[in-house]
């Protein structure tokens, strides 16, 4: 089994719709440790993206999400769009030219996306960011490469739920939420909810 280039497409447009529906959401947990505008930007940058699509959409998987990666930077502000536009100009390097991708091509493709955060963010496991769920996917998808695609992202989606609230009894070390200090403790990040909901999403249009 494999994903398609179809349904990468889908996941963007999919996700362009979660985000539209998580705005208050996601603004709501950014008002309690952050700038408040995480939901804002997340939903104004993917309704960027949803609009791009359309002229991608015949193109390879690489130029789909490289050109996702620039829309996003070039599109929303604060913290997210620089790491997110990374996420995706990353994740698109070992994809160009796929029409479609098994297991492993897709694991890899989201680890280079989580790398580029790394390495932009300088963020780690334990400091209260998106890494936190990115990390609880990529460690599950490596543990089922024997399995689909739709299974191993299956139980991925579970694992990242399980690291997204794992943030919430955590101190920020890193963003505007690490100048709160132990205030932070108690707040679910956004950065790793809408981690969480972009990967949901990416499991859901692998059934479609």
């Amino acid at each position: 089994m494999t994903i398609t280039k179809q349904q990468i497409v889908q996941w963007l447009e999919d996700s362009a719709d979660v985000f539209q529906n998580e705005q208050d959401f996601l603004t709501e947990l950014d008002r309690e440790i952050g700038d408040s505008d995480h939901g804002l930007n997340m939903n104004r940058g993917f309704q960027k993206v949803k609009e791009k699509l359309p002229s991608v959409a015949d193109k390879d998987i690489g130029t789909i999400l490289k050109t996702t990666g620039m829309t996003l930077l070039s599109s929303i502000g604060g913290a997210s769009g620089p790491l997110y536009g990374t996420f995706f100009i990353r994740a698109a390097t070992s994809v160009i030219a796929k029409e479609e991708l098994n297991l492993v091509e897709l694991t890899k493709m989201l680890q280079d996306g989580m790398d580029g955060i790394v390495q932009r963010g300088r963020a780690e496991v334990g400091d209260k960011t998106m890494i936190d769920t990115w990390n609880g996917i990529m460690t599950s998808l490596k543990q089922d490469q024997n399995i689909s695609v739709y299974d191993a992202l299956n139980t991925a989606v579970a694992n990242a739920e399980v690291a997204m609230k794992s943030t919430i009894p955590m101190q920020a070390r890193k963003g505007r939420a690490s100048y709160l200090g132990e205030r932070s403790i108690g707040h679910q990040d956004p950065g790793a909810t809408s981690t969480y909901l972009l990967f949901t999403a990416l499991r859901n249009a692998s059934a479609q």
